[in-house]
């Protein structure tokens, strides 16, 4: 994907090929010196038993920048927990394992129930907000990066590439996004941000008018990505999705927060393949069938915030256009992949459009039924006016069980 081209609302940092990792390490080794950086891994506990894992850690432990990383472990039980201590030892950084469903956790979790604080459901945004409140009370590091625990193509380069434009103190940037193509086992990938989010953004423009929201996110080249950096001192302030929104949730807390030359995106990798998800059309609740509800809900709750008026006719509207501009870049994806020698099946793409499109008139509807859901997960910094004890709490109870599952 080399090229230069720039949108015109987002910076979009390019791999031109003409730097090698190495020096960019050495400059990165530099920023450390007076900018600790710090890595988050969301994981599933079943992640340890997958190809990708064992190669992300071997990678990780190659990287000389980082000050900590911190492993948010979801869906373990007790030996998994000890196991996954093990599995992590090889890591040469400062690092912590934070069982999330331990019972010191669960204790703490009753306590922001208690309060009304508690996040909305378990998964990978609550894991993402648990990690963050940690890297918030250690108040050591000033960069912090996230990436996902299933990349079948990872090298310790995407790291490099992800955390340098928020490391490096001579550029503006509290955000980066990462971009690269979704190419992987000869096909194209990518199904939701191609199928869903792309025609979806087009459809809104054409419906509801322009919107600077509209153009931020369409000036995203992969906006359902899991990797990102940050300066931690947005982090108090961040509002993390519960649902399946947690991407584009946070790229619109960028767009509330941060003025656009905040942020940036940045090509972090030449292909990139991981675990796919099912489309899981016989069940709303799971696969992408779930996530792109969530999506489309994450859009029009924020469109609806700075004062779009949706109503049933508009939803109706909205589905219909978005259908059409869906087939309409479905032709010119299937024209890309012939071209460059990958499959794409039309049949099954068409079948995901056909779900998608029902689901913006599900997400349109659950979002008139209910429209004081709030689905974000409270700031750190309203836990710590509620509960002022609360980080320093939940660092000792993950220390704790650290300790105690030997």
């Amino acid at each position: 994907m080399v090229d230069f081209h720039q949108n015109g609302n987002i910076a979009t940092l390019h791999n031109l090929r003409t730097r090698s990792l190495d020096e960019m390490t050495y400059e990165l080794e530099t920023f450390a010196q007076t900018r600790k950086m710090s890595l988050i891994l969301p994981c599933l506990y079943s992640e340890l038993e997958t190809d990708a894992m064992p190669k992300i850690l071997a990678e990780l432990s190659r990287v000389t920048y980082l000050h900590r990383v911190i492993v948010g472990l979801d869906r373990a039980d007790e030996d998994q927990f000890r196991h996954a201590k093990r599995f992590f030892e090889g890591l040469n950084q400062n690092h912590i394992v934070i069982w999330n469903d331990s019972p010191r956790m669960k204790a703490l979790n009753k306590r922001l129930e208690d309060m009304g604080l508690a996040p909305a459901e378990q998964g990978k945004g609550k894991n993402v907000w648990t990690s963050i409140g940690y890297l918030i009370g250690c108040q050591d590091s000033s960069v912090m990066a996230i990436h996902d625990c299933d990349i079948l193509t990872y090298t310790n380069e995407l790291l490099a590439r992800l955390i340098y434009p928020v490391a490096n103190p001579t550029f503006p940037y509290q955000v980066a996004k990462g971009y690269y193509a979704r190419i992987g086992q000869e096909k194209l990938n990518g199904r939701v941000t191609r199928l869903l989010v792309s025609p979806l953004l087009i459809a809104l423009k054409r419906v509801v008018g322009d919107r600077d929201y509209l153009d931020y996110l369409r000036s995203f080249r992969y906006p359902l990505s899991g990797e990102f950096a940050m300066r931690t001192n947005i982090l108090p302030d961040l509002r993390i999705p519960s649902d399946w929104g947690l991407e584009i949730g946070v790229l619109s807390e960028a767009w509330r927060n941060l003025a656009p030359k905040a942020v940036c995106q940045v090509e972090i990798a030449d292909a990139y393949d991981h675990k796919h998800q099912a489309l899981s059309p016989e069940d709303a609740a799971t696969g992408l069938n779930r996530m792109s509800t969530d999506i489309c809900k994450a859009i029009f709750r924020k469109l609806a915030a700075d004062g779009t008026i949706f109503t049933t006719n508009v939803f109706r509207t909205l589905k219909a256009t978005y259908y059409r501009s869906a087939l309409d870049l479905l032709d010119a994806y299937y024209s890309d992949a012939q071209m460059n020698g990958l499959s794409l099946d039309r049949h099954a793409e068409e079948a995901s459009i056909e779900l998608f499109a029902e689901n913006i008139m599900r997400a349109g509807q659950t979002f008139l039924d209910n429209p004081h859901e709030t689905p974000f997960i409270a700031t750190w910094n309203r836990v710590h006016a509620a509960d002022p004890g609360f980080l320093r709490d939940m660092q000792a109870a993950a220390l704790e069980d650290l300790n105690e599952y030997q």
